[in-house]
């Protein structure tokens, strides 16, 4: 049996705090699909290094060129500020073990402050932008502006897309890693009983190979 679920908001899906669902729709709680984690890096108006753990994104391309695709970026933020003024970003991924080290980069996140040093990452420059790459990120990806937009009309959530002009890989980026502890974090968003709307607890979630036949 499936339970189908409609675009406007039903009762039974209470707020777990106020404004949950302005900037998130319903459906992602309801649905519960993982989305890779990694961290924006930006520069500051003032010089100092920027950082936003993101999900809700994807990566692709064709001869045309390969682009960071991410929507959900809120338009209230440094980062989203950041990448308007100077039109460049760096994406970092790092594995599940830095996510502590990530959430501290939201907590201290004041104007004069460098936020890399602030969650004890290491900073180290990008060949194509301005903005750092991080040394701990087994895969970075250099970014310019390519397009940004407003994500759904109501001034909550940017749709920002980064052309890749340059990927940094660690030279043991294979299956094993990509496919372990070492390689990606995905963010289990919060996600809810679809029938009851009931539901809070968010994890963080590594990918697991299996064996095709």
């Amino acid at each position: 049996m499936k339970i189908e679920i409609d675009e406007k908001r039903s009762e039974n899906f209470m707020e777990d705090w106020p404004g949950q669902y302005d900037i998130f729709s319903h459906l992602e709680f309801a649905c519960g699909v993982p989305s890779v984690m990694f961290l924006i890096t930006t520069l500051k108006e003032n010089g100092k290094p920027n950082a936003c753990l993101h999900a809700w994104s994807t990566f692709s391309g064709d001869s045309g060129g390969f682009f960071a695709i991410m929507p959900g970026l809120m338009q209230s933020t440094h980062t989203y500020r950041n990448i308007l003024r100077d039109k460049e970003f760096c994406v970092n991924f790092l594995n599940p073990e830095y996510y502590e080290r990530c959430i501290k980069t939201i907590e201290q996140n004041d104007d004069d402050l460098d936020e890399l040093s602030a969650g004890g990452f290491t900073v180290e420059p990008a060949k194509t932008v301005r903005p750092p790459r991080i040394a701990q990120a087994f895969l970075s990806y250099e970014c310019t502006l390519e397009a940004a937009s407003d994500l759904s009309g109501k001034g909550l959530n940017a749709m920002i897309i980064g052309r890749v002009r340059h990927a940094a890989v660690d030279q043991n980026h294979g299956i094993s890693e990509i496919c372990g502890k070492d390689g990606f974090a995905f963010n289990i968003h919060s996600p809810k009983d679809p029938a009851t709307g009931k539901g809070s607890q968010s994890a963080v979630a590594q990918l697991r190979a299996v064996q095709l036949t």
